[in-house]
């Protein structure tokens, strides 16, 4: 009659804001016994690859999702038999009531089988869930559902006629006719961001869409059928008014939209999915290209005495041991130049409709990583020396190639350089980091002719472009920016009599 307490692990907010992460790699199997604070799964987020700890003792009952599913904030992902740890709590038994799938009417939230003592203290008070980092998640009586339907093996039992709540809108029980929600005038058809565009852009109202997908999602392939049926409909003919020829193509073209995700030839194409890194990126440069107005210039610097500097650096005791390359003395000159035109340092705020300065320089620096690419950021870069600016540029190096950069490395960034001249490009156009002013771009230092002196000379030369937002950073202050940068790299004595 007492079944034995089962904790269920949600999904932690691993990083401030993100809403979802993908299960990489399963650490444990149903049967392991696990302890406080082992490691039982790796997730991606947008930008990182994290370890999650589990925060108590027990056994393993059950994994919820199989490796590659990307899972909401909020959502248990493991269940665990904590039998043999703590008691469970007084108001187990409300909850235990819930579990039977007879009482099925009484809950109005999917609530899984193997939670009957699930009494998270998270539920009451404070309406935050404790997570291991983070603010957390609010509680709610909403719950979204997982990104994608997992296997046989790895489903999970919830109560019969429960359906979950998605972007705030309650789904009608089964019982329910569905008509029942256009007469309500409450509710709307359930579809995700892009399956609602789709249809917007193909004319399509989705409370006509018969859905196909679970729990009566509206999916793709059914606003493309409502595509494919709308030509027989006696309305279409007065909808498109002269073309009589394109009914035929519209027909043909029915099959092929509908067969689209497999007629491609695999031997000459390979498909890979969106998501994480690649996912964010694209997402961030979007929005980055289209909100903030991109202004680059571009200069031409002599850098000899720059790289004499990095030769006489590394043999300065007060660098053994760290790493010193001209991306040090770039990002020092950059730092320089912030100094030197404060106003550079800021960011927009669209919804105060205000400039804000920032008093700092989170420096960041752009990484080509296994995962793709990742722009992690020095914290008060200002106010470190040039051997603390080494040693958090190899730190940042490293711990970025390893894949082991958290998600706060990556906020809260001001500037950002990307080193293009690794890959022996001369500069490019970068597009800014999302939330930051400018990017400073350096291309490859290459030996060319230059005139030195009075006479043409091989030296060490580069080509640097600085894009900025030209909402706040007018052409002038950009320009002064970038030549103070160019200046010092000329010069590298000015970074004593200018700082």
């Amino acid at each position: 009659m007492t079944q034995a307490p089962v904790r269920e692990f949600k999904m932690p907010d691993v990083g401030e804001g993100l809403t979802e992460a993908e299960i990489l790699k399963w650490y444990v199997q149903p049967g392991d016994t696990v302890t406080d604070g082992q490691v039982v799964c790796e997730v991606e987020t947008a930008k990182a690859a994290v370890e999650l700890p589990i925060p108590y003792d027990g056994v393993v009952r059950a994994l919820h999702f199989p490796e590659g599913t990307t899972v909401d904030v909020g959502t248990s992902i493991i269940a665990v038999d904590v039998s043999g740890g703590a008691a469970p709590e007084p108001e187990a038994p409300a909850a235990a009531e819930a579990v039977p799938a007879a009482a099925a009417p009484a809950p109005a939230v999917a609530v899984p089988a193997e939670q009957p003592a699930e009494a998270e203290p998270a539920a009451v008070g404070s309406g935050r869930q404790p997570v291991l980092v983070g603010y957390g998640v609010s509680t709610s009586a909403t719950r979204r559902r997982p990104r994608k339907p997992a296997p046989d093996g790895f489903a999970r039992q919830t109560l019969e006629g429960d359906r979950t709540e998605l972007n705030g809108h309650a789904q009608a029980t089964p019982t329910a006719p569905a008509p029942a929600a256009p007469v309500a005038g409450a509710l709307r058809p359930l579809a995700k961001p892009p399956v609602r565009k789709l249809a917007k852009d193909l004319g399509v109202d989705l409370a006509t869409v018969t859905a196909t997908g679970p729990d009566g999602i509206v999916t793709r392939e059914d606003v493309h059928a409502a595509v494919a049926a709308e030509p027989k409909t006696s309305e279409e003919p007065a909808a498109v008014p002269a073309p009589v020829a394109p009914p035929a193509p519209t027909a043909a073209a029915t099959p092929v939209t509908a067969s689209a995700p497999v007629s491609y030839d695999t031997a000459r194409e390979t498909r890979i999915p969106v998501k994480g890194v690649r996912k964010a990126t694209a997402a961030a440069m979007v929005g980055s290209a289209f909100t903030a107005p991109h202004v680059t210039e571009f200069v031409t610097v002599d850098v000899t005495r720059t790289m004499k500097l990095v030769e006489e650096l590394k043999q300065d005791k007060e660098f053994t041991g760290l790493r010193v390359n001209p991306l040090l003395l770039i990002a020092k000159a950059l730092l320089v130049a912030i100094r030197r035109n404060p106003d550079v340092n800021a960011s927009w705020d669209e919804a105060a409709q205000e400039i804000v300065v920032k008093h700092y320089v989170n420096l960041g620096i752009a990484a080509a990583t296994p995962r793709g690419l990742i722009v992690p950021n020095i914290k008060d870069a200002h106010a470190k020396t040039l051997p603390q600016l080494a040693e958090s540029l190899g730190e940042l190096v490293s711990t970025a190639r390893d894949g082991k950069t958290s998600p706060s490395a990556m906020q809260a960034g001001t500037v950002t350089i990307t080193n293009v001249g690794v890959f022996g490009v001369d500069t490019g156009t970068p597009i800014l980091n999302p939330g930051e002013s400018a990017i400073l771009a350096v291309g490859a230092i290459k030996l060319q002719p230059w005139v030195h002196k009075g006479k043409v000379k091989p030296r060490q030369v580069t080509t640097l472009a600085l894009s900025f937002d030209h909402r706040l950073v007018d052409g002038e202050l950009g320009s002064r920016v970038l030549a103070d940068v160019a200046a010092i790299l000329e010069q590298p004595k000015r970074l004593i009599s200018w700082a």
